[in-house]
C-alpha cells in the first residue's frame, strides 16, 4: 500500500519530467506549473488506489487536465511570437532548435501533440499511450502518423522532435 513517504518519493524523482511534458502540452511554463500541481493534487488522492508503476496515471491526469482546460479556455488572448529584447544569438543553435519543435508541436491538433509528446519526449510505447489518452493502440499509430505527416513540411522540426532535441 503507498503512503505519503512514497508520493513524496515520486514527485522528487518524477516532477521535473513530469513539468517538462506539461509544458509540451499546453506551450506556457506557467500553466505547465500549474496543470502539474493540478496533476499531483489529484494523483495524491488516489495515491493509495494506484499501482507500482503510477507514471500512466500521472500521465493521464496531465493530458485529461490539459484536454479539460483548453476546452474552457478563453481564446481571446494570443501570445505573441517574439518577445522583445531578446537576448544575443544562441552560439550552438540549440535553443533555435528547440523553438523549431515547441513551434512544429504548436501547429498539431491537442491529440496529434498528446500523442507524440508521450511517444517521442516521455518514450512511452504505443499501448501504454493508448491506456493514458484513453483510446486504442491503432488510434495511437494513426495520430502519430498523422502528425508526423503534417510535421513533415518542415524536416528540421521532424528530425529535432524524432531525437529528442
Amino acid at each position: 500500500m503507498r503512503d505519503r513517504a512514497d508520493f513524496e518519493r515520486y514527485v522528487e524523482q518524477r516532477s521535473a519530467r513530469l513539468l517538462q511534458t506539461a509544458y509540451l502540452l499546453c506551450r506556457d511554463w506557467g500553466t505547465a506549473e500549474d496543470l502539474l500541481q493540478t496533476a499531483l493534487a489529484k494523483a495524491w488522492f488516489a495515491w493509495r488506489r494506484v499501482g507500482d508503476n503510477p507514471d500512466p496515471y500521472v500521465y493521464r491526469i496531465l493530458t485529461n487536465t490539459h484536454a479539460s482546460w483548453w476546452r474552457r479556455q478563453w481564446r481571446a488572448e494570443m501570445p505573441v511570437g517574439d518577445l522583445p529584447d531578446m537576448a544575443g544569438a544562441d552560439p550552438t543553435g540549440e535553443i533555435g532548435a528547440r523553438e523549431a519543435v515547441r513551434h512544429a508541436l504548436a501547429t498539431l491538433p491537442d491529440g496529434q501533440r498528446a500523442v507524440i509528446v508521450l511517444r517521442y519526449f516521455a518514450d512511452l510505447p504505443d499501448p501504454q499511450i493508448a491506456e493514458i489518452l484513453g483510446c486504442s493502440a491503432v488510434t495511437v499509430r494513426s495520430q502519430a502518423s498523422r502528425a508526423l505527416a503534417r510535421l513533415r513540411v518542415d524536416p528540421a522540426a521532424i528530425a529535432a522532435i524524432t531525437t529528442g532535441s
